[in-house]
C-alpha cells in the first residue's frame, strides 16, 4: 500500500509516542507512581497505529487491558493518559480509571477493559446503537489472541456476523496468553480461521508493519460502513516482555524475542520514512519532538492534584 511520506510521518511519530509513553510509564511505576497492574504495549505498537489510521474521528473503538496504544493512536493526549495512570484528577477519568479502565467519549474510545475478551460484546453492543441511529460510523473491537479462547470472544463474533453489524475485530496475537503460548492452545496456525465458522471475511497479516495493518483495515472498514458486516483482522506480533511490567518473561524464547524485535514496528516505520526520502536529521527531529512531550507528559501528572475523597465519595453514594 502506497501512502504519502507525510502519513508515514504521522504515523511514525505516534508509534514512538506510544513506545516512550509505556517506558516513562513503567519508570513511573518503578517509583510508586501508578499503583495495581501495568501491561506494556511495548513491541505492538504498528498494530494501534495501523488500525486507527484507517478510521475517521467519529468512528468508535473498545479496548483492552493492554490498551495505552489505542488510547493514543486514537488521538489521547500523553500527557492527560499520563495523568490518569498515576491517579490524577487532571486523567481522562479524574483518575478513576488508571491503566485498565481508561476511556473518553469525547473522542469515541468505549474503554479499556480488565477482563479479556470483556470489551467485545460491548462492540457488538455500540454497532447495534449505531444500526438502530442510522449512522455511518464504526466500531473496532481490539481484543488478543488469549480472548479468542474465550466464550464472549464466539458470542460477539457470531451476533455480529448474524447481523451485518459495522464492527472490525483486530486480534492483537502477541503469541502469549499471559505465559500459555497460542501453539498450546489452538490447532489452527491462523486465528483469522476462526471467521469462516460466522461467514465472516478472516485476515492474517503483519501485525509489526503499521502500513499492512492499515491497507487490511482500509478493505474491512469500508466493508463494515458499506453495511456488509464484520471482519477478523489477526495481526501477529510480539511483545517485548512479560503479561505485566512484574512479568520477567522468562518463558519467552530469547530466539524467538530477537527474531521479532529485528522486526520492531517503530523502527519498521522509521526505515520506511527514510526509504521514501526523508531524511535522518527530519526523523531526529520528530525524535525529539516526541521526547519533549513525554517529558512535558510526566512532568503535567506529577505535578497534578490528587482526586479529591469527599467528592469521590458523594459520587458512590449516590450511585
Amino acid at each position: 500500500m502506497e501512502i504519502p511520506t507525510a502519513s508515514v510521518a504521522t504515523m511514525y511519530e505516534t508509534a514512538l509516542t506510544i513506545r516512550l509513553f509505556e517506558q516513562r510509564a513503567i519508570e513511573q511505576y518503578r517509583v510508586g507512581n501508578i499503583r495495581g497492574y501495568l501491561h506494556p504495549y511495548l513491541g505492538e505498537e504498528g498494530i494501534a497505529v495501523g488500525a486507527c489510521a484507517a478510521l475517521r474521528p467519529s468512528d468508535y473503538i473498545v479496548s483492552t487491558h493492554r490498551g495505552h496504544g489505542h488510547a493514543i493512536a486514537k488521538g489521547h493526549e500523553p500527557r492527560l493518559m499520563m495523568a490518569e495512570l498515576l491517579g490524577r484528577a487532571t486523567g481522562y477519568c479524574r483518575g478513576r480509571g488508571g491503566s485498565m479502565h481508561v476511556s473518553s467519549l469525547s473522542l469515541r474510545n468505549l474503554g479499556a477493559n480488565g477482563v479479556v475478551a470483556g470489551g467485545m460484546p460491548l462492540a457488538v453492543g455500540a454497532a447495534f446503537a449505531i444500526r438502530l441511529k442510522g449512522e455511518t460510523d464504526i466500531v473496532v473491537s481490539f481484543c488478543s489472541d488469549g480472548a479468542s479462547a474465550n466464550g464472549a470472544f464466539h458470542e460477539a463474533l457470531n451476533l455480529a456476523a448474524i447481523y451485518h453489524l459495522p464492527v472490525v475485530f483486530v486480534l492483537e496475537n502477541n503469541q502469549y496468553a499471559v505465559s500459555t503460548p497460542i501453539r498450546d492452545s489452538a490447532l489452527v496456525e491462523d486465528l483469522s480461521e476462526r471467521a469462516a465458522g460466522y461467514g465472516m471475511p478472516g485476515v492474517t497479516v503483519d501485525g509489526n508493519d503499521a502500513i499492512v495493518v492499515l491497507d487490511a483495515m482500509t478493505t474491512a472498514v469500508a466493508r463494515a460502513r458499506a453495511g456488509e458486516g464484520p471482519t477478523l483482522i489477526e495481526c501477529k506480533t510480539f511483545r517485548h516482555g512479560g503479561h505485566h511490567v512484574n512479568d520477567p518473561g522468562l518463558y519467552l524464547p530469547a530466539d524467538e524475542l530477537a527474531r521479532w524485535r529485528a522486526h520492531d514496528p517503530v523502527d519498521v516505520l522509521r526505515q520506511r520514512l527514510l526509504d521514501g526520502g526523508m531524511s535522518e536529521d527530519e526523523v531526529v527531529a520528530i525524535d525529539r519532538h516526541v521526547e519533549a512531550v513525554m517529558d512535558e507528559a510526566v512532568e503535567f501528572a506529577e505535578d497534578s492534584p490528587q482526586p479529591d475523597v469527599a467528592e469521590f465519595l458523594a459520587e458512590v453514594a449516590a450511585s
